[in-house]
């Protein structure tokens, strides 16, 4: 089988913070259609979350039964939030006349090989996805989940299915990483603070870590490290596809194409 499918692919992860209930999944499925209608070929691997507030409530639940849960019980207690969300989009796209597929952490290649949190010793063995996306246009993934030894599962960290979408997306060689959020992208200040911040349409991989030690989780760290490693470049965007979005590499250029617009 060869390496990459020879249909454009894109990975698109959508987060918890979109996956508010069955109208969301809807309209994620809706959006995605529209994706593969304007580009019949494309190939989608629609990675996702929990829905929002669901990874709370479990952690709640554990606790609620014993303060310190067993941190292997508890990400068994997780994934089912994730693969959850995996066979709700998964009938919502079929719903729409999608030809998907859902799967699960054993089907979809993430491998954490020595059983820990650890982004740069994660692996990505892509057979199965590279099977299941010759058969079928777009593959539900879960996010934030890897298989361990023994066929257990380990989770990746809190925003960990951005890291999913990148290390799929660097396995796969997609030729797209697009991060799905509730806001288009990074902005200049905080926007729930700010009145006048303006997005940015472009940032550095270290401008981006910058921003996320100085307190800005709209991306997770391991997931920026891990596009920085791979030179995967990501897309942090929200559903409007006319909103403005923010292109994250090593393209020092864009970046200061950026800035001087933005002083125009």
């Amino acid at each position: 089988m060869p390496a990459t499918t020879p249909n454009p692919l894109s990975v698109v992860k959508l987060g918890g913070s979109i996956l508010t209930g069955p109208p969301a999944y809807q309209r994620c499925a809706d959006w995605l259609r529209d994706r593969l209608s304007a580009e019949p070929a494309r190939r989608l691997v629609a990675v996702v979350s929990a829905q929002l507030g669901e990874t709370d409530a479990l952690l709640a639940a554990a606790q609620a039964i014993t303060p310190e849960p067993a941190p292997a019980t508890l990400d068994l207690l997780w994934s089912t939030g994730e693969l959850r969300s995996v066979a709700l989009l998964t009938l919502w796209l079929q719903r729409a006349g999608v030809r998907a597929v859902g799967l699960n952490v054993h089907e979809c290649g993430v491998v954490a090989p020595n059983g820990q949190r650890d982004a740069a010793t994660t692996q990505v063995k892509t057979l199965r996805l590279q099977y299941w996306l010759t058969r079928y246009p777009v593959v539900v993934v879960p996010g934030f989940l890897a298989r361990a030894p023994f066929d257990s599962l380990v989770t990746l960290g809190r925003g960990g299915s951005d890291l999913t979408a990148v290390l799929l997306a660097a396995a796969l060689k997609a030729d797209g990483c697009e991060l799905i959020k509730d806001v288009p992208g990074y902005f200049s200040a905080d926007p729930n603070r700010v009145a006048d911040a303006r997005p940015l349409a472009a940032l550095t991989y270290d401008q981006a870590l910058t921003l996320a030690a100085e307190g800005c989780d709209l991306v997770q760290t391991a997931a920026i490290e891990a596009a920085q490693r791979a030179g995967t470049k990501l897309v942090v965007r929200s559903l409007d596809d006319q909103a403005p979005h923010t292109t994250v590499s090593d393209h020092v250029a864009l970046v200061a194409q950026t800035r001087a617009a933005a002083a125009v």
